[in-house]
């Protein structure tokens, strides 16, 4: 298996990549600030990094599950979807008298319930038998996104599910130097840079974090030390998944929830993580911002000289060209 926290980039290395990583923002700006007013740049900006976060909630937990296991869960956008739809279902289910505020946050937990009792299930009943099978392990996630999509679209219909109300206080738009961007995108910024940082955090400073290190890179060493390695592994994907429903859920005031949303979501995860570098959650969690921007400036040049959006989906394939061409292992891949 692959070290997700340890084995840090060469100190040159990082230092490349962060330099790289720093220099495309620059030049995102600029290239704004050439074609935008000081208003259309900011809510660019803005979209880019709301973008961003979304694309991490998905990317995030493909990326602790495939350094840490080995896994590459192409289930995870079908569970990102998923979180939407039972965010609804909660939503739906409490009595109309209900406080909008305590109806949101009860679908939030729910989705990331869910999420995480679903991808713990996956792990130990289908996936634990095959870690010394990758292709099975591919070929199974696959067939459970395509389970899942189709299992929400006989019970659903294919047309979807329109956006559920958020609470008052985060339904707005404001203003920012001239040009308006909606207050809830800014909440899943928000979002996004909290389960970042405590991602981060968790993987680095606490004591499960050592655990689940250690025992990717010695799990008899740490079964012998009475600690259950399966037991963590088990959790750490419960991790992953409930982090990919949260985001579901998360996204659903703001853009409904309609069953392909998994599979348009899993295609910018994966370049998402392969641009940061597959075993890199520190990568994926700069890639995500990247691609956000990178995504965002197409859209808004693409709207405004052309008059449709298909720079959008193009200029991220053709950054993670570029990027790949400079450092083909990722931004922030090891050797």
């Amino acid at each position: 298996m692959s070290s997700l926290p340890a084995s840090p980039l060469r100190s040159n290395d990082l230092r490349q990549s962060l330099i790289i990583s720093g220099g495309f923002v620059l030049a995102l700006l600029v290239i704004n600030l050439l074609f935008f007013n000081t208003g259309t740049v900011a809510v660019v900006l803005l979209s880019g990094l709301y973008q961003g976060m979304l694309f991490f909630l998905v990317a995030a937990g493909m990326s602790i599950v495939f350094g840490l296991l080995d896994v590459l869960n192409l289930a995870q956008g079908s569970i990102f979807m998923l979180g939407a739809y039972t965010g609804f279902a909660v939503y739906g289910a409490l009595p109309p008298e209900t406080p909008l505020t305590v109806r949101f946050i009860a679908a939030l937990v729910g989705a990331a319930v869910a999420g995480a009792v679903l991808g713990g299930g996956v792990e130990f009943v289908l996936l634990r038998p095959l870690y010394s099978r990758p292709i099975f392990q591919i070929v199974l996630t696959f067939g459970l996104a395509t389970v899942i999509e189709q299992a929400v679209r006989a019970y659903y219909g294919p047309a979807g599910l329109i956006p559920i109300d958020p609470p008052a206080a985060i339904d707005t738009t404001f203003n920012i130097l001239g040009g308006q961007f909606e207050t809830y995108r800014l909440f899943i910024i928000f979002v996004g840079f909290v389960l970042m940082i405590s991602i981060s955090l968790l993987l680095q400073k606490t004591r499960l974090g050592i655990i689940i290190r250690a025992g990717v890179q010695d799990s008899e060493m740490v079964q012998a030390l009475g600690i259950n390695v399966r037991r963590v592994f088990t959790l750490v994907f419960a991790l992953g998944t409930a982090v990919a429903a949260l985001g579901g859920m998360t996204a659903a005031p703001f853009l409904g929830a309609h069953p392909s949303m998994g599979a348009q979501f899993l295609l910018t995860a994966i370049v998402v993580i392969v641009i940061g570098g597959m075993s890199s959650y520190e990568g994926t969690a700069i890639a995500s911002i990247l691609v956000g921007l990178t995504r965002a400036t197409a859209e808004q040049i693409s709207l405004q000289y052309l008059n449709t959006p298909v720079l959008a989906s193009v200029s991220i394939l053709l950054f993670m060209v570029i990027v790949l061409l400079v450092k083909p292992n990722g931004l922030f891949g090891r050797d």
